[in-house]
This record gives C-alpha cells, sequence and structure tokens, in this order.
C-alpha cells in the first residue's frame, strides 16, 4: 500500500489511488487471504475506486466548463 492511508492529512492523486487500486485487485485476485483480510482489501478498494471516480468527475467537470466557454459567442 502506499503512503495515503484513512485519516492522511494530503489527497491522493488519481495515479496514486489508480496506482494502489490495482494491487489491491491484485492481492484479492492472488488469494490466500484471511476472510478478514479480503473485507479490508475490499472495502479499501471501494474507497480508492470511489476517489479515483471523484477525480474523473472533476476532469470532467472542467472539460465541459472549457467547451462550453468555447462555444460562447464572442
Amino acid at each position: 500500500m502506499t503512503k495515503h492511508q484513512a485519516g492522511s492529512d494530503s489527497p491522493m492523486s488519481f495515479e496514486e489511488a489508480r496506482d494502489e487500486l490495482v494491487q489491491v485487485v491484485a492481492a484479492l485476485e492472488g488469494g490466500g487471504l484471511s476472510l478478514e483480510e479480503s473485507l479490508a482489501l475490499w472495502e479499501r478498494g471501494e474507497l480508492l475506486a470511489s476517489t479515483c471516480q471523484t477525480w474523473l468527475d472533476q476532469a470532467r467537470a472542467r472539460l465541459d466548463a472549457v467547451s462550453s466557454d468555447q462555444n460562447e459567442p464572442v
């Protein structure tokens, strides 16, 4: 896992969240974990996926804003 854990003061970048999510998925797919470990990883993965989605939603909103600004008459 990365340096960003629950309760960290600095927000994760999209790339950090995505990379850690890849690690979580690989660990879950690899198996050999206890139920408790699997549940903890699943919960972490859900949080990371939500973080990624928030970044993507914000990027889409910025692109939409720029696009609509360019389409306005001068």
